[in-house]
């Protein structure tokens, strides 16, 4: 699939390097000959912000709301998102105006009002202080178009939830250990740009993560951040803050216009905490790609006014230019038929989301959140594709397991060992091997 390049300018002209010869990381700090469970050989998870499933594929979606739908062939085997909410409202439309305009309460207080039990039902009226007008959307289908011919070329999970209540940083722990962790952002790694976001108290954990696997075993990974190699340099100088990205629309020199280590579990960890072999600038990644040294498991984030994080003046547009320029680059690159590309949100933002989310994991007793868009997209993906499986941030950790050591999965004894794998997202004709469901 071909999509925009609006990225290489906003970012690091990250397409520059792409389509030299790569050597599928065989170079220092790449993948190698690293043996895998199936043909998959790299794995690169693009987290965005704040976003519910309905606010993008509500309108995209076709089949009757609540007809639970079991075919799986696109549109029309997923619920649309309803016309009025249950209150009766009507959606108010998000174009990139109204997105930068208002940012929902996201807090687990207000998420878990707003669920109330599974009704779903006090997003516009009924919660005080939480409920608004404005948290019942539907975002602008022409800025959003980009995601859904994405969407049309990949495999869409349409019960892919946030894996507790509440706001982002609680929601990135998943991704790392797999469980609860704490409460909304009330933590904060002691790492570089602490001082320069909207986190909480600085602290460290010292229980396992999937990195701490990944790393034991000999599994090159890393993650990938806009804005962190400016941010390090200004505490190396003891500047308070880098300077803000001149294409942010707020024009601060904080979150969301420079680089907040809130959003990146693995810096709570002494271990990878500002640690150049798995902490590296997003413009780094043009030159591994170039040079062959694309690690196995990569994560990849965005500044935050390019993650569609709502408010702030940030815009809709920007995060798709992100994200299609991003999965452009990768298909350009020596690496597309080895790798598979997630691209997902860390919560729903307390935007509206008509399906109720599951009860709790029986593993860290926390409710899970509404769902939030992902796909799986590249050579490995089915196409045009709707899952129906229940899916969380946990899954990607049981897949690592899986797939990089020895289909070993639930190794962090969290959810990882009773959540679904990612497989019901996957051609098994593709990766050699069908992964698990």
């Amino acid at each position: 699939m071909t999509f925009r390049l609006s990225l290489l300018v906003a970012a690091s002209s990250l397409l520059l390097a792409c389509s030299s010869g790569a050597d599928n990381g065989s170079g220092p700090g790449g993948s190698g000959n690293v043996p895998t469970a199936s043909n998959i050989q790299h794995l690169v998870v693009v987290i965005q912000e704040n976003t519910a499933f309905d606010v993008y594929y509500g309108q995209y979606c076709k089949a009757a709301t609540g007809s639970d739908p079991k075919c799986n062939d696109g549109p029309d085997c997923c619920e649309a998102g309803p016309a009025t909410d249950p209150s009766g409202a009507q959606p108010t439309p998000l174009d990139d105006a109204a997105h930068g305009a208002f940012d929902p309460d996201h807090s687990a207080d207000c998420m878990t009002k707003e669920i109330n039990g599974g009704s779903m039902d006090r997003y516009v009226t009924g919660a005080s202080g939480c409920s608004d007008a404005r948290n019942f959307a539907y975002a602008d289908a022409q800025v959003i178009q980009p995601y859904r011919d994405m969407a049309a070329q990949s495999a869409l999970a349409d019960r892919w939830f946030q894996p507790v209540v509440g706001s982002s940083s609680a929601n990135d722990m998943y991704f790392a250990t797999a469980k609860f962790e704490f409460t909304d952002n009330t933590k904060t790694p002691d790492a570089d740009g602490a001082h320069c976001g909207l986190h909480g108290e600085r602290s460290t954990l010292t229980d396992q993560s999937v990195g701490d696997l990944l790393a034991d075993a000999g599994v090159p990974w890393a993650f990938y951040l806009q804005g962190y190699q400016a941010m390090v340099d200004a505490n190396k100088q003891s500047i308070s803050c880098a300077d803000a990205d001149p294409a942010c629309p707020g024009g601060v020199n904080i979150y969301p216009c420079v680089y907040d280590p809130g959003d990146v579990p693995f810096q709570f960890y002494t271990r990878f905490r500002d640690n150049s072999k798995y902490m590296r600038d997003f413009s780094q990644l043009s030159k591994d790609l170039s040079a062959g040294r694309l690690p196995s498991v990569v994560f990849v984030k965005a500044l935050g006014f390019r993650t569609e994080h709502p408010g702030y003046k940030s815009t809709i547009k920007d995060g798709v230019d992100f994200v299609t320029g991003f999965v452009d680059a990768i298909e350009k690159s020596s690496y597309a038929d080895s790798t598979l590309i997630l691209y997902t949100y860390d919560e729903s933002g307390g935007f509206f989301d008509h399906v109720p989310p599951p009860p709790d994991s029986n593993v860290d007793g926390k409710a899970y959140g509404p769902r939030v868009p992902t796909m799986a997209i590249g050579p490995f993906a089915k196409q045009n594709f709707i899952s129906h499986v229940t899916l969380e941030h946990s899954s990607v950790v049981k897949f690592i397991e899986w797939n990089w050591l020895d289909k070993a999965t639930g190794e962090l004894g969290a959810r990882d060992a009773v959540v679904n794998n990612i497989g019901s997202l996957l051609d098994a004709t593709k990766t050699g091997t069908a992964v698990p469901e």
